[in-house]
């Protein structure tokens, strides 16, 4: 693909806002996650905060509130870090993004733990989500100058056991998105960084069970994330979602022998978001609005998707303009499987769904591990299963870094 190709399509992806206003960039968010936009997509500012940040989850199709805690616990379940058996540890994990596309967008993860004592743990992250050097332009094509867009989270955890069993973790994180400097859209609209926090709880409870002659360790998770206002990127009245996410799953690790055990791992997540309703239009398509130019929702076909974080959150459960069966397209599936050996070698694989009519990602994931001493290396790739899809060859490397325990 050639350079003034791939201008183009990155701004189709990212700034078709500065035409149509900066609100709107949420509606691109859908392509940078990999989803078909012409679906029934719900969208939010920020989507990167939900993409699989390390190789090892992402190797086993984005599972991981249940799996064995590691240094990436953070992403995925706060709870999960009171049960890490290391002192101390620290993991770096980088994936191209979007690499059918353009070659110069990114995501990367930096997180680390330490132990505070035998129940109790502290954690940091760090993502940073880099979407390349792009040529602006305004509606009509002429040029408003090169900008690098960019999106940062920050955060910390806390995690402890309340049990021998079970653990509970918060985590908070502040939330910054330059996505045009200070450029101005073709509306005047004066562009802005924005801003927001987000918040997690996380539960975990793992437990050694016995089956026969093997011994094995079962375990659950529930994770809220990113649990925070909106944010904006022009006016207080242009405001979008950040991705609040529900996510639970299950795990179950059976040691074949000494050497070798099996893992077998299942997640269902879902976005604690305003489902888009269905708007009232004109004889000749266009949307109809009432008296004050507000949007005019079809009696019976979802709720007003401007609501406070709380409403917006749980009403996110039961406002789908198709009732109980749209809300249950809106969940995402994962199942996944590791084997490892010896703690020093691990193979992975693993299958993400989400229905059609969401957005329609679907894709197999693989995945090896390899621990020497107190460094390990993690890689993914994933497979989609439908040709020339964004997300396809997507790569995942992380490298981790531990101290055991005295």
């Amino acid at each position: 693909m050639n350079k003034k190709a791939e201008k183009s399509i990155r701004s189709i992806l990212l700034f078709a806002f500065l035409i149509a206003g900066f609100s709107s960039f949420a509606q691109n968010s859908v392509i940078i996650s990999g989803q078909d936009p012409n679906r029934r997509v719900i969208t939010t500012a920020v989507p990167f905060l939900n993409f699989a940040p390390d190789s090892r989850a992402s190797g086993m199709g984005d599972v991981g509130v249940a799996t064995s805690p590691d240094a990436n616990s953070a992403a995925w379940n706060s709870g999960k870090l009171a049960f890490i058996k290391d002192d101390l540890g620290f993991s770096l994990s980088y994936s191209p993004w979007l690499g059918k596309l353009v070659n110069d967008m990114s995501l990367s993860y930096l997180t680390g733990f330490k132990k505070v004592d035998e129940n109790s743990a502290f954690g940091f992250e760090m993502r940073y989500f880099n979407m390349g050097d792009i040529q602006l332009t305004d509606g009509t094509g002429n040029p408003l100058g090169e900008f690098n867009p960019r999106d940062i989270a920050i955060g910390g955890t806390y995690s402890r056991k309340l049990s021998q069993y079970f653990g509970l973790g918060i985590s908070a994180r502040f939330i910054y998105s330059n996505l045009s400097g200070n450029l101005s859209s073709s509306s005047g609209s004066e562009a802005k960084a924005g801003t927001s926090v987000g918040a997690d709880i996380g539960l975990y409870y793992e437990k050694p069970i016995f089956a026969g002659a093997k011994d094995g360790t079962w375990s659950w998770g529930l994770a809220i994330t990113n649990i925070g206002p909106k944010i904006t990127y022009n006016s207080a009245e242009d405001l979008d979602y950040i991705p609040t996410n529900f996510r639970l799953g299950t795990a179950y690790r059976l040691n074949l022998d000494p050497n070798n055990s099996l893992t077998f791992v299942f997640d269902v997540n879902k976005l604690m978001v305003p489902t888009p309703p269905q708007y009232k239009t004109n004889e000749d398509g266009s949307l109809a609005t009432d008296s004050e130019g507000n949007l005019i929702i079809e009696p019976g076909n979802g709720k007003d998707p401007d609501r406070a974080l709380i409403s917006g959150m749980f009403g996110s459960f039961s406002d789908a303009p198709g009732g109980f069966e749209e809300e249950m397209k809106e969940f995402t599936l994962s199942v996944g499987v590791e084997y490892i050996y010896a703690e020093k070698f691990a193979i992975r694989t693993g299958y993400f769904y989400e229905n059609p009519s969401k957005g329609g990602r679907k894709y197999f994931t693989m995945g090896v591990g390899l621990d020497i001493k107190k460094i390990g290396f993690d890689f993914s790739y994933l497979v989609p299963q439908v040709q020339n899809h964004p997300l396809a060859e997507t790569l995942r490397f992380s490298l981790l870094y531990t101290i055991p325990s005295n």
